[in-house]
């Protein structure tokens, strides 16, 4: 445990298992403000990272994406398929971490059910443009940092904890196992 930890009167770390992880994982990503996909994990090469942001996130914890056939990262994705995704609800709280397998499909009833009118901007031929392919990540494991009871009530302890000068942290934390 880290020093910070060690000072708070507040148990704050709670790892999330099976159904608990994937009812979190679902809560944050889908409230983040936003999310980075990382791909060439394991090549050997810089990791790629872009801005990317999921279609759905379903039930089972998985998330689709719609993104190019001719993208760089199908490409990147096709060589290695472990993806890193990140996303960030606010300043202070909601960082989600998760490790997962990527795989690639362009099944037509997915894309129908997953396509908004916006996304005309990457697909200009609509709903029908042939670039279009799904991502389906499946989260593997993770790690979360978030706040027990809101961003108001954590504020106020941080700034009671500054005024007294003790560490009164609202935060949780903790790995996430899929």
């Amino acid at each position: 445990m880290d020093s910070i930890n060690q000072q708070q009167p507040e148990d704050n770390m709670q790892d999330l298992n099976g159904p608990e992880a994937l009812a979190k994982i679902k809560e944050m990503a889908e409230s983040a403000k936003s999310c980075f996909f990382v791909s060439n994990i394991k090549t050997g090469v810089p990791a790629s990272v872009r801005p990317m942001s999921a279609q759905k996130i379903d039930d089972a914890g998985n998330f689709w994406f719609l993104s190019a056939n001719d993208s760089h990262k199908n490409d990147e994705l096709a060589k290695d398929p472990f993806v890193h995704l990140l996303f960030q609800g606010s300043a202070y709280s909601d960082f989600l971490n998760l490790y997962g397998f990527a795989t690639i499909t362009e099944d037509k009833e997915k894309i129908k059910e997953l396509w908004e009118p916006t996304l005309k901007v990457w697909f200009t031929e609509g709903i029908d443009d042939p670039r279009i392919s799904i991502i389906k990540v499946e989260p593997s494991e993770g790690y979360y940092w978030d706040n027990k009871h809101g961003n108001a009530v954590a504020f106020v302890k941080r700034l009671a904890g500054a005024a007294i000068g003790k560490t009164i942290d609202d935060s949780v934390e903790g790995k996430l196992t899929v």
